[in-house]
């Protein structure tokens, strides 16, 4: 009896905590009086419910089952009829929830704008290269010795036969003056022996050996002078040294690395480009060249040379370039960004790179169009459009738009992450992304 009586509370207790979320929910909805209409209709018809019920046959043979069974009977149907009121009431709930939020309809979305326009192009082949000296070396010496003198400082200009490195050669300068003693001998006997021939005097065997002998003292004369040379290391071009680093009383050995010697005006580029390009380069061609150490600075220089095969592993072809370098700011070593100008100007749709969202399916776009519908202020609601786009070349912030948009379009630039078709638009156009054909980074 205990667990029923309790069961029955609950029973009512949930019945009222519905009735009384029913009534506060009709209240904030203004709706209070066709609650209470709707309450007395629901009472009137539990009323009538009852009176039926009582006068059915079931209610008749419930009535007729003992105390026990009968109790237990009405529990049972209380039971569902409460499962079945929580039931309904979720699907009141949740009907009245989807209601409420489709007549809300979606949300605007705050987004920049700008209105899609022609701009002229000019098709470019870019590539970023190595910058090489004209004529460049690693000095160093074919034989050892201990260094006198070295007349060059770092970072001088000098001239083709400059003397930069001189080596200790006073043995080898004693060593050639015997030789041009004895050279100087036996031209004199071979010119003796000349004469003596003349008048028969000697035989022409002995004419012969002594002619050789001279020619073989002349010999060792030549190749003691080309000895003391390389004791003396001369600029085998005219560029600018680099760091030197030998000290005179510093012995070095046979293929030391001395100092290097640049050439840097002019100076070559060295490029690749893929073989489909191959058509558009010709030797003659102008480029323009950049680097990253200069910024405001360009270099204008023309193709030297073309690689006549293409690298089997990249597939790419080796280009050079000679460009001027008079201040020799460029230096050998420096990555150079390369611009070949080619065929005519082009006149072509550009938006801003963050316009554009690729998709494995292809490239879009979204853009801004008259809804045909009014605010509550007047003001013209605009909706996003979803369009496909086929994108072509980019040149800084830029992409060129070949099919897809039209001039005179107006561009979402941001904001069209969170966009879809049918999307209201809130445009605000206090912040646009940039939209430079050739950016320069800021310095902090």
């Amino acid at each position: 009896m205990t667990r029923l009586e309790t069961l029955k509370l609950r029973l009512i207790a949930l019945a009222k905590q519905a009735q009384a979320w029913v009534i506060q929910q009709w209240t904030v909805w203004h709706m209070q009086e066709r609650l209470q209409k709707i309450r007395a209709h629901v009472v009137g018809w539990i009323a009538r419910l009852k009176t039926r019920i009582q006068n059915t046959r079931a209610y008749a043979k419930l009535m007729a089952l003992p105390e026990m069974e009968r109790r237990m009977v009405i529990m049972l149907i209380g039971v569902f009829l409460l499962l079945g009121l929580i039931f309904a009431f979720n699907q009141l709930k949740t009907f009245m929830i989807k209601q409420y939020v489709s007549g809300m309809g979606m949300p605007p979305q705050s987004v920049s704008t700008m209105v899609a326009k022609a701009d002229i192009w000019q098709p470019k082949l870019t590539s970023v290269g190595s910058v090489r000296a004209y004529r460049g070396v690693d000095l160093s010496t074919e034989i050892g010795g201990l260094v006198v003198a070295v007349p060059v400082q770092s970072g001088a200009d000098v001239k083709e036969g400059d003397l930069l490195v001189k080596l200790n050669d006073a043995s080898d300068v004693a060593q050639l003056n015997s030789l041009k003693a004895l050279a100087e001998l036996a031209k004199v006997i071979n010119e003796r022996d000349r004469q003596q021939l003349a008048i028969q005097a000697i035989s022409k065997n002995t004419f012969d050996t002594s002619k050789a002998d001279a020619k073989s003292k002349q010999a060792q004369v030549e190749a003691q002078i080309a000895l003391v040379a390389k004791k003396n290391i001369k600029a085998p071009f005219s560029g600018r040294v680099g760091i030197v680093t030998i000290n005179p009383g510093q012995y070095i050995n046979p293929g030391d690395k001395l100092m290097t010697l640049q050439t840097l005006d002019p100076i070559f580029i060295d490029f690749n480009l893929p073989q489909s390009d191959a058509a558009n380069i010709q030797v003659g061609q102008s480029i323009t060249v950049t680097t990253d150490a200069f910024k405001d600075a360009s270099f204008v220089g023309k193709i030297t040379a073309v690689s006549p095969k293409v690298d089997t592993n990249t597939r790419n072809l080796q280009i050079e370039a000679q460009i001027d370098n008079p201040d020799k700011k460029v230096l050998p070593g420096m990555f150079a960004n390369v611009n070949i100008d080619v065929g005519s100007q082009l006149s072509l749709i550009t938006v801003p790179q963050t316009a554009v969202t690729y998709n494995p399916y292809g490239a879009t776009v979204f853009i801004s169009k008259d809804s045909g519908k009014k605010d509550k202020e007047g003001k013209t609601i605009y909706e996003a459009q979803q369009v496909f786009v086929t994108t072509g070349q980019t040149r800084g912030d830029q992409v060129a738009i070949l099919k897809g948009l039209e001039e005179g379009m107006t561009v979402v630039t941001s904001g069209q992450l969170k966009l879809k078709n049918g999307s209201p638009l809130n445009i605000n156009n206090t912040v646009q992304p940039t939209n430079l054909p050739d950016p320069k980074p800021q310095e902090q």
